[in-house]
C-alpha cells in the first residue's frame, strides 16, 4: 500500500469530523487534503511556498553538461522530485542516457528513501543513505567516508544553507551543483496565507500540518510582515496543534518555542495517522452534565448523539464553559473570548444562539449577577 494515503487501519469517515486543519504544503497537497477530508475534517489549504521549475531549463542543462564532462566521483541526491525533474530535463535535452552512463560510475549517496527510489527508478544504484535524512548528515557521510580531493556533484533542493556546501568546498577539489527546481512565494493576489494566519491567531483551526522547513519559515515571515508573528507563535504553542512530517521540518518550529507532534516514520501517511490519533485522543473535550455527556470536537459539539456545528462565538463561549468543568465563568471573561470587539449585548445574543443550537434546556445555566456555568 502506498504512503500516499489510503484507508489505513482504523479509518473512519467521521474520525476528524468537527476538526479544522490547515495545510501549508504545495506539492502532494491534494493527497493530504483528500485524506483529511475523507476522514471528516474541514481543510484550509494555504501553500506558503510553491515549487517552481526554472523559468528556463538552460541553466539546468548547462550544469548537467558540466557534470557529465566532469564525471564526478560522488553525487549527493537530496530529493525525489529534484532527481526526477533533473533526469527529465536531461532526457529532453538529448543527453539523458549519457547522464545515466556517467552516474553508473559515480558513488551516489541519497538523503532518504524517496531520493533512493528515484535513483533506482532511473536504473541506478546508491551506495549509502544519510543517517538522519538531512542534507547535513549526507555531507557528514561524505566527509567521514571519502578522502579529500574528490569531485562532488550535489542536486540542490528548494532551500539549502550555503554553509552546508562550504564544508564540502573546504574538503574537496571541486563541488558542482544542479538546481532542477526552487521555492517561490505564492502568486500576487493569493490571499490564502493571510487567511491561514488569521485563522491560527483566532484559534479557528485545531491543527496545522507542515511538510517542509521552508514552508514553516515562509509562514513565519508572512505573519511577521503583517505584525502577527507573536500571536501566531502563541497560538501554535497552545490550542492550535502544529504537526511536522519529520525532524528537519520541525526544526524551525522548535526554534520558535513550538513543540510539534511528529510521526516516528517521516512519511505523509504516518503524519495523517498521527494527526487522527492525536486529535481524537487530545482534541476532544468531554464533560458529563446533568443532561448527559457533552463532547466538544473542534468546531462541533456532540450532545444527545447529535453533532452540531457551532459559530465562532458559540464555540468560544462553550469551550470556555467546558474548560471550567461546571464552575461559574464571569460574564466579562466570556465577553473577552468573543471574536472581534464583543460587549455584553453580543454575549447575550451569542449565548441565546448557542443554547438554541444545543437544543437541550438547562445544559448552560445563568448564575444571576455572576455569569454562566455548565450544569454538571
Amino acid at each position: 500500500m502506498s504512503d500516499a494515503v489510503d484507508l489505513a487501519p482504523g479509518f473512519r469517515a467521521d474520525q476528524l469530523e468537527g476538526f479544522r486543519i490547515g495545510v501549508t504544503s504545495d506539492r502532494r497537497s491534494a493527497d493530504l487534503i483528500d485524506a483529511l477530508e475523507r476522514r471528516g475534517a474541514q481543510v484550509l489549504h494555504a501553500p506558503t511556498l510553491r515549487i517552481a521549475n526554472a523559468q528556463s531549463d538552460d541553466t539546468v542543462i548547462a550544469d548537467t553538461r558540466a557534470i557529465i564532462d566532469a564525471k564526478p566521483d560522488i553525487l549527493l541526491a537530496t530529493t525525489a522530485y529534484g532527481i526526477r525533474r533533473w533526469f527529465e530535463v536531461a532526457d529532453a535535452a538529448g543527453f539523458g542516457q549519457e547522464l545515466v552512463d556517467v552516474l553508473e560510475e559515480t558513488d551516489i549517496l541519497v538523503r532518504g528513501p524517496k531520493a533512493r527510489g528515484s535513483i533506482r527508478a532511473a536504473g541506478l544504484n546508491d551506495v549509502g543513505m544519510s543517517a538522519r535524512e538531512t542534507t547535513e548528515s549526507l555531507v557528514d557521510l561524505v566527509l567521514a567516508d571519502y578522502p579529500p580531493g574528490q569531485t562532488v556533484a550535489v542536486q540542490l533542493h528548494g532551500e539549502l544553507d550555503p554553509a552546508v556546501l562550504d564544508r564540502l568546498v573546504e574538503a574537496h577539489d571541486r563541488v558542482m551543483t544542479v538546481e532542477p527546481y526552487r521555492w517561490v512565494p505564492p502568486d500576487d493576489g493569493d490571499d490564502r496565507v493571510s487567511r491561514l494566519v488569521e485563522a491560527v491567531c483566532a484559534q479557528r483551526l485545531d491543527c496545522v500540518t507542515f511538510t517542509s522547513a521552508p514552508a514553516v519559515h515562509a509562514l513565519f515571515m508572512a505573519a511577521d510582515r503583517w505584525g502577527l508573528y507573536h500571536d501566531l507563535v502563541a497560538a501554535l504553542q497552545g490550542p492550535v496543534v502544529a504537526a511536522a512530517v519529520g525532524p528537519v521540518t520541525a526544526q524551525p518550529l522548535l526554534a520558535a518555542g513550538i513543540d510539534p507532534i511528529q510521526p516516528e516514520r517521516f512519511r505523509m501517511g504516518a503524519l495523517i495517522r498521527l494527526v487522527c490519533e492525536y486529535l481524537e485522543e487530545r482534541g476532544v473535550q468531554r464533560l458529563d452534565t446533568a443532561h448527559g455527556r457533552l463532547e466538544l470536537r473542534g468546531g462541533v459539539v456532540e450532545v444527545d448523539d447529535r453533532r452540531i456545528a457551532l459559530s465562532p462565538a458559540g464555540l468560544a463561549i462553550l469551550r470556555t464553559l467546558v474548560t471550567a468543568r461546571g464552575a461559574v465563568v464571569p460574564r466579562d471573561r466570556l465577553v473577552a473570548q468573543l471574536p472581534g470587539s464583543g460587549d455584553e449585548h453580543a454575549l447575550e445574543m451569542a449565548m441565546s444562539r448557542l443554547r438554541q443550537a444545543i437544543g437541550v434546556p438547562g445544559v448552560i445555566q445563568t448564575v444571576v449577577k455572576r455569569g454562566y456555568r455548565v450544569n454538571v
